[in-house]
Parts: structure tokens; sequence; C-alpha cells
């Protein structure tokens, strides 16, 4: 049995988890300084606490971390100081670079560390998300077969550390800047009174963002998580030589929703929203 250590289990990270647990490994996860809500997740799971990381350490084969953009290097460094020597697999959505930087943190431990990218919703009965992963060959095997007859759909990339990394961030600069620049057109034609006929204009083109206006409170609620993201995104633009500004304008404008966290808040309240600074002023 394969024993999975997971860093930190949040609505994605445990629904990731909980199907390697189908497919036969152990899952580990500690929940010091962790919230009620993880708690709650672990044990609908069924995931197996342990007291410390240096535990979670001692006992997994792999170690996953799906937490915020921002928290990444930290959690790696974390692993790290427990002298973690086995697979370190980072699946957040981090710039190429960024992943670059914790591998280096990982490997002074003697880890062995994949690049891994899920894009997708949470898995479930309905819900097929893929699992891309890169790195060294000998890795990437072990990886994937976490996952082996489940709702997670692990993808081998050939390349090396920064792919995975760069698959995500070229899908989601996309996929999420396009969601808060659909939800500020939208304002914008509300101020006016044509938002009936920006629609009407939208829902002519099946596949515009324009027409699902409720997504946008889910976007809002997401955005303390999505701006970050947005700023990765800048950053692999960046060093690329590409133009960043839509990615870093997104996230100025999730800035805008981070009183929303984790929150249902209604289409009103997001758009009103749009119109205060990120301290909070009605603009």
């Amino acid at each position: 049995m394969t024993t999975l250590g997971i860093l930190h289990p949040g609505s994605m990270g445990a629904a990731v988890a909980a199907q390697a647990r189908r497919s036969g490994a152990e899952v580990l996860w500690c929940p010091a300084g962790r919230s009620l809500s993880s708690k709650e997740r672990a044990q609908q799971y069924g995931l197996v606490p342990v007291h410390t990381l240096s535990e979670m350490v001692a006992r997994a084969d792999i170690i996953l971390s799906l937490c915020p953009p921002a928290a990444a290097e930290d959690v790696a460094r974390n692993v790290a100081a427990c002298s973690y020597a086995g697979i370190y697999v980072d699946g957040n959505a981090v710039s190429p670079a960024t992943m670059a930087n914790i591998s280096t943190i990982a490997q002074r431990s003697g880890a062995t560390v994949v690049d891994g990218s899920v894009i997708g919703s949470p898995p479930s009965e309905s819900k097929r998300p893929r699992l891309y992963l890169s790195g060294p060959d000998e890795a990437l095997r072990p990886v994937a077969q976490l996952f082996d007859g489940s709702a997670v759909q692990a993808r081998l990339l050939s390349g090396a550390i920064g792919q995975a990394s760069a698959l995500k961030l070229s899908y989601s600069s996309y996929q999420k800047a396009s969601r808060a620049l659909a939800a500020v057109a939208y304002a914008l034609a509300s101020d006016y009174g044509v938002e009936a006929e920006l629609l009407d204009i939208a829902e002519g083109r099946t596949t515009s963002y324009l027409a699902e206006t409720a997504y946008f409170p889910k976007v809002a609620a997401r955005s303390w998580r999505w701006g970050p993201e947005m700023k990765e995104a800048a950053h692999a633009l960046e060093v690329a030589g590409l133009p960043a500004d839509l990615a870093n304008a997104a996230a100025a404008v999730m800035e805008r929703w981070v009183g929303l966290k984790d929150t249902s808040p209604d289409l009103a309240r997001v758009l009103q929203e749009l119109h205060a600074d990120p301290q909070g002023e009605t603009t």
C-alpha cells in the first residue's frame, strides 16, 4: 500500500486525496492549525490524521501539496525542514519560475520533485479533472498509479519541471481572466441599464462567459485564491517576454472581491463590490 500525505485538504485537495484513497492508498493529513471545515472534509473522506508534519514525512511515500499558490513555497520549506526524501508533488497553480524555486527547496532534503497541475473541478461522481505531471520519469508513474481507476485522470508530460505549471497557467490565465472581464463588462452594462441587451448579444454565442451571469458570484467567492494565481500567471508571462497586463489587471479586479471569500453572495452584491477599491471604499 502506498502512503500519501496531503497538504492541505481544502475542497480540491480533500477530493483529490479521497480518489487516491479509493484506489487503495493510505492518505495522511495533519490537523494542527487547520480549520474546522478542513477537519470535517478530512473526516468525511476518511483521511488518517497524524499529530505533526514530521510524522507525516516519516510515513509518507509521496507528499502532495495542494494549497493557495501564495503559500506553496512556504509549504515546501516546512516539508524540507523535516528532511523529507520521498516524492514531493507540488500541484499548485504557480508559475514555472516559482515551481523551479519549489523544486530547489524540496531537493535540499533529498526529495524527488514532481511538477503537477489539476485542471477541472474537484473530482466526484460526475467530475473528472485531469492531473498533469512533469519531472523525473521514475517519479511520474508512482504518482499516476495513485489514481488508477479513479475520477482523477493522470496525464504524464514528457518534459521537465515547469511543464505542468506552464500548462495550468496557460489555461487558467484565459479561463479565469475572461470570467473576471465578463463580470466587469456586465457591471458596466448594468450601470447604463443595457444588461439585457448585452446578454441578448452574448447568448447568440453559446461559448460566451457573458451569458453565464450565475457564475459571477462563484468567481467572486474564489477570488481570494484566484487573484494570487493570476499574479503567478503574470510572472510566467513576464519571464516568457509576453505582455502580463491582462493577468495583472485580472488580479486587481479580483482584489475588489477579497471580502467575499468563501461566501455565497448574490449577483447585486458582486457587482457592487466592483465599484469599491480594495480597502472597501465605494468609488
